[in-house]
């Protein structure tokens, strides 16, 4: 297999650039680091609290990935019956847009309240929530868009419903799933960062974010942002790895 080594050196550079830039702006501003933190003033924040960055940080990725996967067969059939049924879609689509409008954030105390003590489900349910909408319309719209013709022709040569969804309906929809899957996936850490930083008690990296807050420890808190960017960027190549897989068919390339 031939490596493609723009795609690995030209993000490099750009993170190279970016990074030396904030460190010039934090020399050349004259910032302390209860102002702002400089990306040298990470690593040795890395060293000091490495367990936990370690244990609250797997604690993150497993929550966010188990409600992402919820959201993924949750959507998923949400979005078939959507997409299938003219009905459905009326009666459904209204009630998903006027949910995923909700501030998620003023979602969360309720979530706790109802579930007291359940941390750990309260958050895989918030990154569950805010992630299966984009699944649930990617979905839809796929299936409600499929060419009437392809389904006649199988339909005539004796085809069942389910062979023509399988065959035809089912590929026709892996672009567009594994497009919202990428946003999903960025936004199940929203919903799991959400509840570790409101949610008293609570574990995970949201959490030592907040503690680095109530301590004005900037150095910490950028540390924190960076880890929680490094698995938002992890479970997103996770989720482009698997669409070469399943869809790479469809990818574009240039010419």
């Amino acid at each position: 297999m031939q490596i493609n080594w723009q795609k690995i050196l030209v993000p490099i550079i750009a993170m190279a650039i970016l990074v030396g830039f904030w460190e010039w702006l934090v020399w050349y501003k004259g910032w302390r680091t209860f102002q702002m933190a400089a990306p040298s003033d990470l690593w040795p924040a890395y060293r000091r609290h490495e367990a936990l960055f370690w244990q609250y940080g797997w604690q993150t990725l497993w929550r966010t990935v188990a409600g992402l996967a919820i959201a993924v067969v949750v959507g998923t059939f949400l979005g078939m019956i959507m997409g299938l049924s003219r009905i459905m879609n009326d009666a459904l689509y209204p009630i998903l847009v006027g949910f995923n409008a909700i501030p998620k954030a003023t979602v969360v105390p309720v979530i706790a309240l109802i579930f007291i003590g359940q941390h750990d489900f309260n958050t895989v349910l918030m990154a569950f929530l805010i992630s299966f909408f984009p699944i649930a319309v990617s979905v839809a719209i796929g299936l409600s868009t499929l060419e009437p013709e392809y389904r006649d022709i199988l339909r005539s040569l004796g085809a069942s419903r389910f062979t023509v969804f399988w065959k035809i309906a089912l590929p026709k929809t892996l672009p567009e799933f594994f497009g919202a899957l990428k946003v999903a996936a960025t936004l199940a850490f929203i919903g799991t960062n959400l509840v570790e930083i409101i949610t008293p008690h609570g574990r995970g990296l949201g959490h030592l974010f907040q503690s680095a807050q109530t301590n004005s420890d900037f150095p910490l808190m950028f540390a924190v942002l960076i880890a929680l960017a490094v698995l938002g960027i992890f479970l997103y190549y996770v989720v482009v790895a698997l669409e070469r897989i399943f869809a790479g068919w469809a990818e574009r390339r240039p010419t």
